[in-house]
């Protein structure tokens, strides 16, 4: 199975509960008046991160989720039940989308964020009593939740990462240096997912991700490419493993090179150590000064390593946590020197805008969508108390400007009024 760190999931909000029409009633209360109680906002989808998950797979045929609808007001002014929220977990370095915006990137544990609000409960019709209108029968309708398509993308969280062509060791690699233990086999892309494992030097730990291997055209997607080079861009340090058997070295180590480049330029500037791998063999070490003459010229330390042996890992082992260790000081003395940004506020956005469309007219607006998916379209008081609050927001007169006339159909949200 490959590896799924994308996933598309449509989630939705449970809708408000609705409001109560009720009149107290009781013996020697001669003026009971409206005691109708509110609804109960409906449940939230939230995504949290957790240390328990490690793939999105469990989302490519689990796509839908829904929370549950607020409870309904009753009388004696008893307000509904809030909806029950639902819990979307996820690994830590994930990021949450929605189209193109970015919601969140929760690398954290118990990082979360909240992806569709739940509707708030309708007003009960205590709410709508007046000096001159004592018993209302008004009450509003729960708001509908809200609903999206969400894209999760999921970046591994590694300090190290093992980069180089397929079957040059790396998760042999892995295994050799941490608990982790990889399926490992002779043949190209044993690695369909990325295995994490944790490094201890000294008294310092750290964790390598075995990245699967990389061919040219990767950051194209040919391979695996794009599904597993997001992954190498959260690490701190890389190490590329090269087979010390190959016939040509440096073109190896440029090649994937050039793929981590032409993916996102900022891996370049990653601090890189190579391991020339297979030493053991005697082919390899016969090669061996040519190999780190040709490598050396590059700028990165180079390091001779058996990975099934364990010739050589302590050196190098040495060297990563030492990198590690600065990158991580660095880190720590931007984020404490880092500058407060100030966002400056956004421009007004209009209340509402009137659409023409097809045969009538579209109003879009959150608040006048709100008020109309609300309001009690079988009660006649409550249509009546509806225009009076469109034409005090001003979309009846922003109506009349745009042409509307008597008969014209006129949409907002996902409900059809014929104008009078």
């Amino acid at each position: 199975m490959i590896f799924a760190d994308t996933a598309k999931i449509y989630v939705k909000a449970g809708d408000g509960g609705n409001g109560a029409i009720s009149f107290r009633r009781e013996k020697f209360v001669p003026f009971g008046g409206p005691d109708g109680g509110d609804g109960g906002r409906g449940g939230d989808v939230v995504i949290v991160a957790t240390a328990e998950e490690n793939t999105l797979a469990e989302y490519r045929h689990r796509r839908h989720f829904k929370a549950k609808r607020g409870g309904n007001g009753a009388g004696r002014q008893k307000h509904g039940a809030r909806g029950e929220d639902v819990i979307v977990e996820v690994p830590l370095g994930t990021i949450v989308r929605s189209d193109d915006e970015v919601l969140a990137d929760l690398a954290e544990p118990g990082a979360r964020v909240v992806v569709a609000r739940g509707g708030r409960g309708g007003l009960g019709n205590t709410h709508f009593a007046t000096p001159t209108n004592r018993a209302p029968r008004i009450a509003q309708k729960g708001e509908p939740g809200e609903e999206r398509w969400i894209t999760l993308e999921l970046k591994l969280i590694a300090d190290v990462g093992l980069v180089g062509y397929p079957n040059v060791g790396k998760s042999t690699l892995l295994a050799g240096t941490t608990r982790a233990s990889p399926r490992i086999a002779d043949y190209p892309f044993t690695t369909l997912s990325p295995n994490l494992g944790v490094a201890t030097v000294g008294y310092q730990t750290f964790v390598l991700a075995d990245i699967p291997g990389l061919i040219e055209g990767a950051h194209r997607g040919v391979g695996l490419g794009r599904e597993f080079l997001r992954h190498v861009e959260r690490t701190k340090v890389l190490i590329h493993v090269i087979d010390g058997t190959s016939a040509d070295p440096l073109r190896d180590y440029e090649s994937v090179s050039d793929e981590l480049r032409l993916f996102n330029p900022e891996l370049a500037a990653k601090p890189r150590i190579i391991a020339v791998n297979k030493i053991d063999v005697p082919e390899a070490k016969q090669r061996w000064p040519e190999t780190r003459q040709k490598l050396e010229s590059l700028g990165p330390q180079v390091y001779p390593i058996s990975a099934a042996t364990g010739e050589g890992l302590e050196p190098l082992l040495e060297k990563t946590a030492e990198l590690v260790q600065k990158v991580r000081a660095e880190e720590a003395e931007r984020a404490a020197v880092a500058e407060v940004k100030i966002v400056a506020p956004a421009r007004p956005v209009p209340e509402f805008v009137v659409l023409r469309e097809g045969d009538g007219f579209r109003v879009r607006g959150r608040l006048v969508e709100r008020l109309v998916a609300m309001t009690d379209l079988e009660s006649d008081q409550a249509i009546t108390l509806m225009h009076r609050q469109l034409t005090r927001m001003g979309v009846t007169a922003a109506l009349e400007k745009a042409g509307v006339k008597p008969g014209d159909t006129v949409r907002i949200g996902n409900v059809e009024l014929e104008w009078v």
